[in-house]
C-alpha cells in the first residue's frame, strides 16, 4: 500500500535525514555500560551491522563523558546520546554526537533557580554551537509535573502538553532541528498520544516506540500493533522497537523494526484478538547502560516463566533495570521490580515492599502475585 506520510520538516542528524519524507530511520540504543568502553563499542557496531541508522548511549557523568569520546574514536556510527537528569552535560556531550535527546520531565530536578526555558535554551544553544540536532523525549514514567497537576492526573493530556510547550519553547528561540517523542509502556496510550501530537504539530517529524515493551514475542506485538496504526495513517519519521533481550541479541530490535515496516509498506498487517493486552501483561524495559546488575535480562525471563500460572489474570507487572525510570515507571503497575546493584526494590502500586536478593525476590514475587488474584 501506499503510505501518505505526514509532511513534517527535515531534521539532519549526522548523514541521515529524519521527517522531510525521508525513509523511516530505524534506530536502536547500547545496553552496555557507557564506561566499558570495549562492550559498548562492540555494541555500537553490532547494531550498526544489523542496519541501525542510528545508535544511542545514555550518558549520566563526566566519566561516561570520557568513555563516549573514546567510543567516538572508535566509530563513525551516527550517535544519539541520551543525556538523562544532567542536562549541563550537554556542553561536554555536544561535540561527540550528532543528536542529543533531552527529558522534560527530568529539567525540574536541578538548578530550580532556573526557568525551564533556561535551561531549554542552554540546551538549544550547544546544539547549535556543536551542529547537533535534539529530541524531546517525554517519557510516561517521568512527565513533567507541573503538566500532571495542571492536567489533574490525566496522563495522556500531560505527556502531549509537554512535548507541545517545549516544542513552543523551541520555536521561540529560532531552534527547529528537533523531533519529538511521546512513549508509554501501553501500545494504545502510545496511538493515542502520537495521534494528538500529530494533530496539533504535524510539522514536527516524530520518533515512535512502546517504551519497556518486553520481551519477544510480546514485545514485537505490542509495537507491531501501535507502528501498524500509527506508520499506516503517515505518523512517524523514525522507530525504536524496544526488547529485553541478551546484549549480544540488540540487532533484533532492528530486524524487527525493519519486518514491521516492510509490512506496512506491502500492505501486510497482522490480524490482532480484540483480547490481546488483557490478562497478565509483563512490561520490562530494554535495558541499557543505566542498569546497574546485569543480571537484570535473566530476571525478567524468570518472572516471565514463575507468573505463567496467573495468566488469566488481568495483572500488570513492570521489571525495571535502573534508579532512573524503574521507580516512577513501575507506580503504575499491580507489582514493580526495580533492580539495583546487590538488591531489587519490590513495589505493589507505588508502595515499596523492601529490597530482596536477586535469588529471593521471585518468592516474595509470587506471595503477592497470589494475594492480589485472592482478593480479586
Amino acid at each position: 500500500m501506499a503510505v501518505e506520510r505526514k509532511p513534517t520538516r527535515a531534521v539532519q542528524v549526522g548523514k541521515v535525514q529524519i521527517g522531510g519524507g525521508a525513509a523511516i530511520a530505524v534506530q536502536s540504543m547500547a545496553a552496555t555500560k557507557t564506561q566499558d568502553v570495549a562492550a559498548t563499542t562492540r555494541q555500537v557496531q553490532l547494531l550498526e551491522a544489523a542496519g541501525a541508522d542510528l545508535v544511542r548511549i545514555a550518558i549520566d557523568s563526566n566519566k561516561d563523558v570520557e568513555a563516549l569520546a573514546e567510543i567516538r574514536r572508535a566509530t563513525r556510527a551516527t550517535l544519539s546520546v541520551d543525556l538523562q537528569e544532567n542536562y549541563r552535560l550537554a556542553a561536554q556531550v555536544a561535540p561527540l554526537v550528532d543528536k542529543m535527546r533531552y527529558n522534560p520531565g527530568h529539567l525540574h530536578h536541578h538548578e530550580k533557580d532556573k526557568s525551564i526555558r533556561e535551561k531549554v535554551e542552554f540546551i538549544a544553544q550547544t546544539a547549535v554551537d556543536h551542529d547537533c540536532a535534539l529530541r524531546v523525549g517525554v517519557n510516561c514514567g517521568s512527565v513533567d509535573p507541573r503538566m500532571m497537576e495542571k492536567h489533574q492526573g490525566d496522563h495522556e493530556a500531560a505527556i502531549v502538553a509537554s512535548a507541545i510547550e517545549h516544542c513552543e519553547i523551541l520555536d521561540s528561540l529560532g531552534f527547529e532541528r528537533y523531533v519529538v517523542s511521546l512513549k508509554d509502556s501501553y501500545w494504545r496510550k502510545v496511538v493515542a498520544v502520537n495521534r494528538l501530537f500529530a494533530d496539533r504539530r504535524p510539522d514536527v517529524p516524530l520518533h515512535l516506540g512502546v517504551t519497556e515493551a518486553g520481551m519477544p514475542p510480546d514485545g514485537i506485538i505490542k509495537t507491531r500493533i501501535a507502528f501498524e496504526q500509527l506508520v499506516s495513517q503517515g505518523i512517524g519519521d523514525t522507530v525504536r522497537v524496544s526488547l529485553t533481550v541478551p546484549f549480544d541479541d540488540k540487532g533484533q530490535e532492528i530486524d524487527a523494526a525493519r519486518e514491521i515496516l516492510g509490512d506496512i509498506e506491502a500492505g501486510r498487517f497482522r490480524s490482532v484478538p480484540d483480547s490481546f493486552g488483557e490478562g497478565l501483561n509483563i512490561i520490562s524495559c530494554p535495558s541499557c547502560s543505566r542498569v546497574e546488575n546485569n543480571r537484570f535480562v535473566e530476571l525478567a525471563q524468570e518472572v516471565k516463566a514463575t507468573t505463567e500460572y496467573a495468566k488469566q489474570h488481568d495483572i500488570t507487572i513492570a521489571v525495571m533495570g535502573c534508579r532512573v525510570n524503574g521507580p516512577g515507571e513501575t507506580d503504575d503497575a499491580d507489582l514493580g521490580l526495580w533492580c539495583g546493584p546487590a538488591a531489587v526494590n519490590l513495589k505493589r502500586g507505588e508502595t515499596t515492599l523492601g529490597h530482596y536478593g536477586y535469588e529471593d525476590v521471585l518468592d516474595r514475587l509470587r506471595q503477592e502475585l497470589d494475594a492480589i488474584i485472592a482478593e480479586r
